[in-house]
């Protein structure tokens, strides 16, 4: 990166820096802190060939893929932990849903949304400490049996694991006053009771503790295994807060990433090599100008399978290249741009735009007609 000018114009001296391989930049001299700066994309760096790569992936890929069809991996967490899930197989790769169906985090894996759901599970499998009961709730209201059975299987498979990726969801919780214990889900309408279930939004600070509490039984009963973990970009259907849902999302989110961010910055060290995060929470809602159908959650057919191949091109042996899956994430991304045309929004837009054309040029008309 170099110095192109220093502008002395204006309230404050700026500087012009041009990044190799990106359109120059310019900044205030006071907030210019050497070579290692990583600027924000201008619009026309979007459409260059490594944008994701450099905007995205950066200082967040392993310098070698680790991910191969003969890796055990165990995916769970969110509704976007599927997505994984179903590319590595659909590769021929060996996910823990193909091993053992029956577990709960096979039949229930992206229902895990919280982080206490996914650390109650560690906590269970690895080390035998059951939450209490008729805390988990499946899709139908259904209640799931904390059976040994289920707890050696699940153990089984986590201590066979050699790639584990996480995925958390959202900070609103609902649990039991009573006992203490988060549902993995907000609680069914048939089993609710005022006086004892209740809502409330995770801390950072506890937020931050069960990634923690993940990364030290990882450590301490499967230590060949790596760690992925993701944020899902898939927002709140609604907030039980009274608040706006889009602002309560927000809140959501930022709380787990910055929890997620802050405990691989603690541990780097210790986990070096073997601690990792897959930036598909920015990928999608920083690449993509219409990321989402109608229903605001739901992502359009061509989000997934270019976020997937960029998991793909930077963490699995196979013979996808970042070049590539780059390709794949730029034709993906104009994709979305051309679904604006659907959007309401934009569709108001242009009927406005269309409309005011017409109604400028029919008064063109009439003043030129007046001025014969």
């Amino acid at each position: 990166m170099s110095i192109k000018a220093i502008d002395h114009s204006g309230i404050q001296e700026t500087i012009s820096v041009v990044p190799a391989g990106e359109v120059p930049k310019k900044m205030g001299s006071s907030f210019f802190r050497g070579s290692a700066s990583n600027f924000n994309p201008y619009g026309s760096d979007h459409v260059k060939g490594d944008f994701a790569s450099r905007f995205l992936l950066k200082g967040w890929t392993p310098d070698r893929a680790f991910i191969s069809p003969t890796t055990n991996v165990t995916a769970f967490g969110s509704c976007f932990a599927e997505n994984i899930s179903k590319h590595l197989a659909k590769l021929g790769f060996d996910v823990s849903k193909n091993r053992d169906r029956d577990i709960y985090i096979s039949s229930m894996g992206e229902g895990l949304v919280n982080v206490h759901s996914i650390t109650q599970q560690f906590r269970w499998a690895l080390e035998g400490i059951a939450p209490p009961t008729n805390l988990w709730h499946g899709y139908k209201a259904e209640e799931f049996d904390l059976t040994e059975e289920i707890r050696t299987r699940t153990r089984d498979v986590f201590l066979k694991t050699d790639v584990f990726i996480l995925t958390f969801g959202l900070s609103e919780i609902w649990y039991d006053e009573l006992t203490g214990g988060v549902f993995w889900r907000a609680v069914p309408m048939k089993h609710y009771d005022p006086s004892r279930h209740k809502f409330r939004v995770c801390t950072f600070d506890e937020t931050k503790a069960c990634i923690q509490e993940i990364v030290t039984l990882v450590g301490k009963h499967v230590p060949q295994a790596k760690i992925v973990v993701t944020v899902s970009p898939i927002p709140l259907i609604a907030t039980f807060r009274p608040i706006a849902c889009l602002t309560a999302n927000s809140a959501s989110k930022a709380i787990i990433r910055a929890a997620v961010d802050e405990t691989i910055r603690e541990r780097a060290d210790e986990w070096a090599g073997r601690l990792y995060y897959f930036p598909a929470y920015e990928i999608v809602n920083e690449a993509f100008p219409n990321r989402f159908v109608e229903d605001g959650r739901h992502l359009q057919n061509m989000v997934v399978p270019a976020v997937m191949n960029l998991f793909q091109a930077t963490f699995c042996n196979t013979d996808l290249t970042i070049e590539q899956a780059e390709k794949m994430l730029k034709d993906a991304r104009l994709q979305s741009a051309n679904t604006l045309d659907d959007h309401a929004l934009f569709s108001q837009a242009r009927f406005a735009s269309r409309f005011g054309g017409i109604v400028r040029r029919l008064v063109g008309r009439k003043r030129e007609a007046k001025s014969r």
